[in-house]
């Protein structure tokens, strides 16, 4: 019987694993090895941390645990089910442990554009992040595209790194109100549906419409959908807010009793640094319910 099982080896499953470690608690960290960032060169916006490599930083966490006894698995969570002393937690492998309480650290997948030549430049000179990659094309020609949603918020929001902004609609009408916003900050407007993104080795050039024009671009960044990395929560029956993220309170307890949610797939600002900061706040939650299951908080008395 682990105390909790953490489903999810990122930033914020690694830093909750870190901090009920050291509680001494008995921890399994469940790590499908699939995370949102993994295309991406570097991760930034982490105090000490900046410019590190995904994945050296992942390690780096995984190293931390080992002294403090958690155990790390290399594994797909199948299921969750509620048990009169926990949950049951299955795995793809058709093995299975039981825990006291779960955290799920799932994470969201992005919907990328299904545009020929995006996929190639993904993490490279495509984003859709500004905050994460914004400072690295700083003064560039940028393209924003939408895909199912609207480029013209992304588009004034990267005015901040670079004068260069083209907002491309992809198909969609522009608004009379956004055109006049949007030239109003110098950006160009294009509502022709884009054909491809021509790149070398992953290096954007420039978007093709489908009227003929061609958009020269630097880098591109991306408005679209994004999804839920995993459906236990749904499953086990938490509460999602409208945005389609699971509703926490402000340390990452849910609906369910013994059900946790941390990180990207529970709130808006979807950072590293946030989702490991969210982390440990929910391992201190956590630790502090275990010890009120234990009567190891004081008794109410009579003033």
């Amino acid at each position: 019987m682990f105390d909790v099982v953490i489903v999810g080896g990122g930033p914020a499953g690694l830093s909750a694993a870190l901090v009920l470690g050291r509680c001494r608690r008995r921890v399994l960290v469940c790590d499908a090895g699939q995370p949102r960032n993994s295309r991406a060169s570097q991760l930034n916006g982490y105090l000490t941390r900046d410019g590190i490599p995904p994945a050296a930083f992942l390690q780096a966490g995984r190293d931390e645990l080992r002294r403090y006894g958690v155990v790390q698995q290399a594994t797909t969570v199948s299921d969750v089910v509620r048990r009169p002393s926990g949950f049951e937690v299955r795995f793809d492998s058709g093995d299975q442990v039981n825990g006291r309480m779960v955290l799920l650290a799932t994470g969201v997948c992005d919907d990328l554009p299904g545009i020929p030549g995006v996929d190639e430049c993904y993490g490279i000179t495509v984003h859709h992040c500004p905050y994460c990659d914004g400072w690295e094309v700083s003064d560039r020609k940028i393209a924003v595209i939408g895909d199912g949603v609207s480029p013209v918020g992304l588009a004034l929001s990267l005015r901040t790194w670079s004068a260069r902004i083209v907002a491309c609609m992809n198909g969609r009408r522009l608004a009379a109100p956004h055109r006049t916003q949007l030239a109003r900050h110098d950006i160009s407007s294009y509502e022709s549906p884009i054909v491809r993104l021509a790149h070398q080795s992953g290096r954007a050039r420039y978007l093709e419409l489908a009227n003929g024009q061609r958009v020269d671009c630097d880098a591109v960044f991306f408005a679209s959908t994004q999804r839920q990395q995993c459906g236990l929560a749904r499953q086990l029956g938490c509460e999602f807010t409208r945005k389609g993220t699971v509703k926490t309170d402000l340390l990452g307890k849910t609906c369910v009793p013994g059900i946790y949610v941390v990180g990207d797939a529970s709130r808006d600002v979807q950072f590293v640094v946030v989702a490991a900061a969210e982390g440990a706040k929910a391992g201190v939650a956590i630790n502090k319910a275990l010890q009120a299951r234990a009567g190891l908080v004081p008794v109410a008395v009579a003033s």
